[in-house]
């Protein structure tokens, strides 16, 4: 099921509320380089990540970048984000390609179904971020509203970060939590 035809919409971009990136933070290196390959300026993971002392380097198609042509030239930490929905199997390639620590925030259903991904964790270190309730995502960063109720959990799919290959936290949501 894609999240374009659960949402209503004829695309998968769909933002990220801030209540739903602080579960990641603990486990970040603090003042850490990192890489939001799927996000603007207005990304909600750049204005956290940026408020709690990383440095962040964002990319969007939007802005002429195309993940799965780009090779970053510069040094980076960690590479966070929320891909496109649609394409999470090729972005997870990619990013166990690019060997680096990574968490994408990713819908949970089908994730271990198919057996090309099925194999690419078997052959990948990798790890999950169970979260305790289900993301609201937004339409617009305009409205700062959770508005998509998917019908399925999402979770950090994550490689060398977590401690545990499974680790569980918990979220309060749409509440703005800058600090």
């Amino acid at each position: 099921m894609k999240m374009d035809k659960v949402a209503g919409s004829k695309n998968d971009e769909f933002y990220t509320p801030q209540y739903a990136i602080y579960p990641i933070l603990k486990y970040l290196k603090p003042n850490s380089v990192i890489w939001c390959p799927f996000d603007t300026k207005d990304s909600n993971f750049v204005k956290i990540l940026k408020q709690k002392g990383h440095k962040v380097i964002y990319s969007h198609i939007k802005e002429g970048v195309d993940f799965f042509n780009y090779v970053p030239r510069f040094q980076y930490d960690y590479i966070i984000s929320n891909p496109p929905y649609s394409l999470k199997t090729e972005v997870l390639e990619k990013l166990f390609l690019f060997n680096k620590p990574f968490a994408m925030l990713v819908g949970v259903v089908g994730l271990f179904e198919s057996q090309k991904r099925f194999n690419m964790f078997k052959n990948n270190v990798f790890e999950v971020l169970y979260l305790n309730r289900r993301v609201s995502f937004m339409k617009s960063f305009d409205s700062n509203k959770c508005e998509l109720n998917p019908p399925f959990s999402s979770v950090y799919l994550c490689s060398k970060i977590l401690p545990k290959q499974i680790c569980f936290e918990e979220i309060i949501k749409c509440q703005k939590q800058l600090d």
